[in-house]
């Protein structure tokens, strides 16, 4: 008898490890990624190469609104007028039939519908739609864009431009698509102007210039639009301006200053909270001066999240009422990667302003870019080197327990979960 119990409990402990990652995948929830320059996926536990030849990702790739398609850019050299240039090519993959399909030889900033399996993007300030079969001209003259919520237009935007007695505004544009967008007889008649964003714009003692609006996001209830204004060329690193407008374009306001390439600016789930990381400064002028901020919309009324001598990398919105960032001490830069602050991922309750550190990484790693991810009520993020010499998604309970890889061995050029 004593035999049996304890071949029992063997069994038991042998197998817990898979009863384990078992609590953490879920079968309904498919990831995109990318490893050694190639696409992959993991459906079903089960991790799948799906590119043959070898490329450069430069960025995440994202699933069509019914996760039955995969869209990815990829980076080729060609040679145009005995000239090599790189081109970004658009391709879809079909998860179900494992085919992958050219969308275009050379555009960015592609962007699945909400609605359907189209693809709107631009090409040489063209705004195109793919059917994924054929391609479409639809608008002129495109900066930036983003699909409305119905699928049945966009927010655009024109960029400032240069003339002899100085810069223009730029201009936000509503584009209407009509069912027949295939048989468009002009790429004017459905753009009307929206609203022109003044020549310069100033929140407290920080000021830029307006060349550029981009990076448009759509609130909970869909009655206001986020973007950020930009100035020219370098300057755009040191500062740009979060703002906001409502859809019939009769508020405005100058939200706060942030910094490019650090975390886009999120909204909450279904309240009018917008998130972002405040403040003026490139990274190389020091980690410091990076507030987590929540800002209610339309009161306008603002909290720092951020205590005191530390600064914000990333974040991610749990729910209406809390947040994950990715977060390290105040510190001056370093040129050598490994002398940089490595960031831990902290919980932050809104409400009653509780922090919570969830994440401890090994002294030489650091936790970035969290991405709560609502099918598995977990945090995924990626664990790497400040040099980005490996990196390894992680997964975990939103107060970090049960944390384990989740994939191993991903390119930092990102990834995408479906159901998003």
């Amino acid at each position: 008898m004593k035999k049996l119990i304890l071949l029992i409990v063997a069994t038991v402990i042998l197998f817990l490890p898979e009863f384990a990652q078992a609590e953490v995948v879920n079968d309904d929830v498919k990831v995109a990624f990318f490893r050694d320059g190639h696409l992959w996926t993991k459906i079903n536990g089960k991790e799948e190469q799906v590119t043959e030849e070898p490329a450069q990702f430069p960025y995440p790739p994202q699933w069509s609104h019914d996760g039955k398609w995969i869209m990815y850019q990829k980076d080729v050299i060609a040679t145009i007028n005995d000239c090599k240039k790189v081109q970004s090519e658009i391709w879809v993959y079909s998860v179900a039939e494992k085919k992958h399909q050219k969308i275009f030889y050379d555009g960015f900033g592609p962007k699945w519908s909400p609605k359907e399996n189209i693809i709107a993007f631009q090409s040489r300030g063209v705004l195109n739609i793919s059917d994924l079969d054929k391609f479409y001209n639809i608008a002129l003259g495109v900066d930036d864009f983003n699909w409305f919520p119905d699928g049945k237009g966009f927010i655009a935007s024109s960029g400032a431009s240069l003339r002899p007695d100085g810069w223009t505004n730029p201009i936000l544009y509503k584009i209407s698509l009509k069912e027949d967008f295939k048989n468009l007889t002009s790429l004017m008649e459905n753009a009307k102007r929206f609203y022109t964003i003044p020549k310069e714009l100033s929140k407290d003692s920080a000021s830029v210039m307006s060349i550029n609006a981009t990076t448009f996001e759509f609130s909970p209830d869909h009655k206001w639009i986020s973007f950020i204004v930009s100035p020219t060329g370098s300057m755009s690193m040191d500062s740009n301006m979060l703002c906001v407008i409502n859809t019939d374009g009769k508020d405005f306001a100058v939200i706060d200053e942030m910094i490019l390439n650090l975390d886009n600016p999120k909204w909450a789930d279904q309240k009018n909270m917008l998130g972002y990381i405040a403040g003026g400064g490139r990274i190389v002028d020091g980690f410091k001066n990076k507030d987590m901020k929540v800002t209610e919309i339309p009161s306008n009324q603002s909290l720092n999240l951020t205590p005191a001598s530390q600064a914000e990398l990333g974040f991610t919105w749990v729910n209406d009422n809390s947040l994950i960032v990715s977060r390290v001490p105040e510190s001056e830069w370093s040129n050598d990667p490994k002398e940089r602050p490595k960031p831990s991922l902290y919980l932050i309750n809104i409400i009653g302003q509780e922090q919570t550190k969830i994440t401890n990484p090994p002294a030489d790693l650091g936790d970035y870019l969290p991405n709560y991810v609502p099918a598995l009520k977990k945090v995924a993020w990626l664990r790497k080197t400040e040099a980005n010499e490996s990196s390894n998604l992680w997964i975990a309970d939103r107060d970090g327990k049960n944390a384990q890889v989740w994939i191993k061995d991903i390119s930092i050029s990102g990834y995408a979960v479906y159901p998003y």
